[in-house]
C-alpha cells in the first residue's frame, strides 16, 4: 500500500470563523496557524499548501495573560541607525489589534513559500463583523 500525498490542484479550501473573544491570543494563534497550514486535515502532506481559509472576528477583545500588556513589546528596525521602533503591546492592541493578531499567527507558520501564501489566506478583524458571508464560513471553537 503506498502513502497518500496531496496534490495542490485537488485541495478544497474551506472556510472557518474564529471568534477571539475573552480567550489568550497566542491560544486562538495557535489554532489558527494549525488551520491555515492544514495539520487539522487527515490528507495533510508537509510539502503542499493544503490548508484553510480562516476569518478571525474580535481581535480586539483578545486578551493577554499576565502582564504582558505592560512588558511585551512588538520592535521592528528601519535598517538605519537609531531605527528601532518599540511599541508596547497594550497600545497596540488598543489601537492595531489586527495586526498583533496576525503577527502572532505568523510568526507560528513555517518561514518558507508555504508559510508566505498560508498567511494571505488569514482574514483578522477588530469587530464582530466580517465581509465574507458569501463563502459561509464555518464556526470553528478554540478549546
Amino acid at each position: 500500500m503506498s502513502t497518500y500525498m496531496a496534490k495542490k490542484e485537488t485541495i478544497e479550501r474551506k472556510w472557518y470563523v474564529i471568534d477571539a473573544a475573552g480567550k489568550p491570543l497566542g491560544r486562538t494563534a495557535a489554532a489558527v496557524a494549525t488551520i491555515l497550514r492544514g495539520k487539522h486535515r487527515p490528507e495533510f502532506t508537509p510539502h503542499v499548501d493544503c490548508g484553510e481559509f480562516v476569518i478571525v472576528i474580535n481581535a480586539a477583545k483578545a486578551v493577554l495573560t499576565g502582564r504582558k500588556l505592560d512588558q511585551k513589546y512588538y520592535r521592528r528596525h528601519s535598517g538605519y541607525i537609531g531605527g528601532l521602533k518599540e511599541v508596547k503591546y497594550r497600545t497596540l492592541m488598543s489601537t492595531r489589534p489586527e495586526m498583533a493578531m496576525t503577527l502572532a499567527v505568523k510568526g507560528m507558520l513555517p518561514k518558507n513559500s508555504i508559510g508566505r501564501s498560508a498567511i494571505t489566506r488569514l482574514k483578522v478583524y477588530a469587530g464582530a463583523s466580517h465581509k465574507h458571508e458569501a463563502q459561509q464560513p464555518t464556526p470553528y471553537e478554540v478549546v
